[in-house]
């Protein structure tokens, strides 16, 4: 993050059903809102049966995202977090997609997980209301998914995401916008079905109240206030009246919801099946319906990484105390990283990178996870844990980038590793893990002895380290390790010379 707080931040929600921006200016760590932009995409409509993005869909998705680009193009880097949703998780085109958008966007797009887009979303509901010691349900949903969470205050204590939203359900119910009893009955009871195996944990006596969040339920609870239906947020009774006027209708042209957004039309009733089952599954009788969402908790995320307080840092300090992993010796390898990239920053763009140390660092706290799985080949158990568990905070790229650094911190060398990455990283990760690999090596006798003062260069693929006089002599055992090391590198085409 800048040293210097930015002046305005903007967070961007790529959901699967609209795009949205919202812009902050910052007083003394407050945002205050200035801007807001909103496009219906539809980004889910686009995905065929073998889950690829169609053509006409990313067009309309880029050509609002050039709009919303002109807005935050000049920001500085670290002023702006852009999120993909569901659909961007599930698209196996969505990598050629995103180089695209973030060209438009001028920054860097990353893919969340649905438990993090759970908990983005409850910091954004906890933020819009006043704070109270109640236990809340929050509910959002989204086109390609919903999402549930049970927490109290600003800590969300369950989270779920569960594989449906408006769009989806809507396109495999009301085709074409045809509504019928028997395709609601269905629509409702697929909802149940991907609730049900959650149904006892968020059932109705492990809360206190009830809370929507995003445009779905926004809608829903306009459209029952405009018809008298409700006058107190959405309620059971009023849903049951809006169920019984849609499945009177044989399409949505015949709809007259006159407080219901003409975008919105086509994906009403997929939003209402699902609200409609999980009222039903959950015993919910009242919700009330927050301005907060996905969008807001990314512009509290973004303060706390300006203001010090990242997520991703108490989360590793999670999973390091879950895995049992040995923190004085973690402590010990942070201390060389820090030293060693120190040394490069005159010489080497990667190590002026403001992140950079700090995913180094965090890969030393994870790296030996995988040892309470087992001991051998246990860096290919740590990568593999931080890369598919649920980490708090972090983005899928932010994970596979941790992973990557992790899986190559021992034993073979192999650049394809980082081929994938996203720019910078597939350039930056591998002098990362080069430095990862030198720390673990000269801590290899996981003693607390000071190292002595060593010289080191990466220059391209040579990397140069120089010793004081006889203290290789003395140290046979590291001799051998870097004799060792040098093997390793040398397969990857790169040349460690030492003295």
């Amino acid at each position: 993050m800048p040293n210097k707080p930015p002046e305005m931040v903007a967070a961007v929600d790529l959901g699967s059903n609209s795009f949205h921006m919202i812009v902050c200016s910052l007083n003394d760590g407050t945002p205050q809102t200035i801007d807001r932009l909103r496009e219906m995409v539809r980004l889910a409509s686009g995905l065929d049966k073998n889950n690829i993005l169609d053509e006409n869909t990313q067009e309309r998705a880029l050509a609002c995202l050039e709009r919303m680009g002109q807005r935050i193009s000049h920001f500085p880097p670290g002023s702006v977090r852009i999120v993909g949703t569901n659909t961007l998780r599930t698209a196996k085109n969505a990598g050629q997609f995103l180089i695209k958008a973030e060209q438009a966007l001028g920054h860097p797009i990353h893919i969340i997980s649905g438990i993090e887009e759970a908990r983005l979303i409850y910091l954004g509901v906890s933020y819009s209301l006043s704070s109270n010691a109640n236990l809340r349900l929050v509910m959002d949903i989204g086109g390609g998914s919903t999402e549930y969470i049970i927490g109290t205050g600003e800590t969300p204590k369950e989270k779920e995401s569960l594989h449906m939203g408006c769009v989806s359900v809507s396109n495999m119910f009301f085709k074409d916008g045809f509504i019928s009893k028997n395709a609601f009955n269905q629509a409702t009871l697929f909802a149940e079905q991907k609730l049900e195996p959650f149904q006892r944990k968020f059932q109705r006596k492990n809360w206190d109240e009830a809370i929507g969040a995003s445009g779905s339920l926004r809608s829903i609870d306009k459209v029952l206030h405009a018809k008298n239906w409700s006058n107190n947020g959405i309620t059971w009774l009023g849903l049951q009246k809006l169920v019984a006027y849609l499945t009177q209708c044989s399409h949505i042209s015949e709809l007259d919801l006159p407080e219901l957004d003409p975008e919105r039309l086509p994906v009403f009733a997929g939003g209402v099946a699902i609200l409609y089952a999980t009222f039903k599954s959950l015993g919910i009788e009242q919700m009330t319906v927050s301005d907060g969402a996905l969008r807001e908790g990314l512009i509290q995320d973004l303060l706390g990484r300006i203001y010090n307080y990242d997520m991703r840092s108490e989360t590793v300090l999670l999973v390091a105390e879950r895995y049992r992993t040995d923190k004085v010796h973690a402590a010990r390898i942070k201390k060389t990283n820090t030293l060693i990239v120190s040394k490069l920053l005159d010489t080497c763009d990667w190590a002026s990178n403001e992140n950079a140390l700090q995913f180094l660092n965090w890969a030393a706290d994870l790296h030996e996870t995988g040892i309470d799985i087992a001991h051998s080949q246990y860096h290919k158990h740590s990568a593999y844990i931080i890369e598919h568990a649920d980490l708090a905070g972090f983005s899928k790229q932010d994970q596979i980038l941790l992973a990557s650094i992790i899986r190559s911190h021992r034993r073979k060398f192999t650049l394809t590793l980082f081929n994938d990455l996203p720019s910078p990283w597939h350039d930056y990760a591998p002098y990362l893990s080069i430095v990862l690999r030198l720390s673990v090596l000269l801590h290899r006798n996981r003693h607390n002895d000071e190292l002595p003062d060593f010289t080191l260069s990466i220059i391209k693929s040579k990397i140069v380290m120089h010793f004081p006089d006889g203290w290789l002599t003395q140290a046979p055992l590291t001799h051998a390790d870097l004799t060792q090391e040098a093997d390793y590198l040398k397969s990857a085409g790169i040349k460690l010379e030492f003295e």
